[in-house]
């Protein structure tokens, strides 16, 4: 039961967090949890602040698999939890691993206004069942935009669904445009937590985090800049070097 409340943010003692995601990617579901060890080694180790358990190439059995691992032998890392396309899904996880956040891509905007309102019910209700933070999408990359509503009224009802908004350009590993980030500032303002959730790179980062609270960081941090590829040290290193440089 949702007892604290605490600014997402709490949950680090750092500022501007890299929230690194785990793509599950492997031939068989016992190699999926394998390779995600692996990388969750690789980057905690070398810097990153917390770790997104995704059903992007994997099933949410392999997500409960690794949740229960982190839960299990891990619990000193922060790790959230996304199960794409199933929201219950992620609360149930949440609740039973004690996942610290969960990542819903859209909270608003992309349901018609019957479906928002049932949204609007369930999400309620869910939040208060969890303790776990809820980061949640608005235009958020390959999400429909049903509402009709102005990207304004969209963001004002999605502060009321999340502890932190986040913001994408049009795809995974694509940047996100400097001008929607300080848009979406601009109508949030400086209380709610703002986390650019695609495209984060070494070279973009320090514009981007100058306006944004925190990143989600994926193929960036790949040997082949791409989600299916595999983590780089080399390039988990450089890019937390360049961050910790600016903190």
């Amino acid at each position: 039961m949702r007892i604290q409340k605490e600014n997402f943010l709490s949950l680090f003692h750092v500022k501007k967090p890299i929230l690194a995601m785990i793509h599950l990617k492997g031939e068989s579901n016992e190699e999926k949890v394998e390779i995600a060890k692996l990388e969750i080694d690789q980057l905690i180790d070398n810097g990153i602040d917390a770790v997104i358990i995704e059903n992007y190439f994997g099933s949410p059995e392999v997500v409960e698999e690794v949740l229960n691992y982190l839960y299990s032998e891990r619990k000193n890392i922060i790790y959230g939890v996304n199960v794409l396309d199933d929201d219950k899904k992620a609360f149930e996880l949440a609740v039973k691993y004690d996942v610290k956040f969960i990542q819903l891509d859209s909270v608003a905007g992309h349901l018609n206004l019957d479906e928002d309102r049932e949204f609007d019910e369930w999400i309620t209700n869910a939040r208060k069942q969890t303790n776990a933070f809820v980061l949640g999408g608005v235009r958020f990359k390959y999400q429909p935009y049903l509402s009709g509503r102005t990207l304004e009224e969209d963001l004002t009802i999605g502060i009321t669904r999340c502890d932190a908004i986040v913001v994408t350009g049009e795809g995974t590993g694509l940047e996100t445009d400097i001008s929607k980030i300080n848009a979406f500032r601009k109508i949030m303002g400086n209380d709610h937590p703002l986390v650019v959730g695609a495209g984060i790179t070494a070279d973009n980062f320090k514009e981007q985090l100058g306006v944004a609270d925190a990143a989600i960081v994926g193929s960036y941090l790949k040997d082949t800049f791409k989600d299916d590829g595999n983590v780089s040290v080399e390039n988990v290193r450089h890019f937390m070097t360049q961050v910790k440089n600016v903190r």
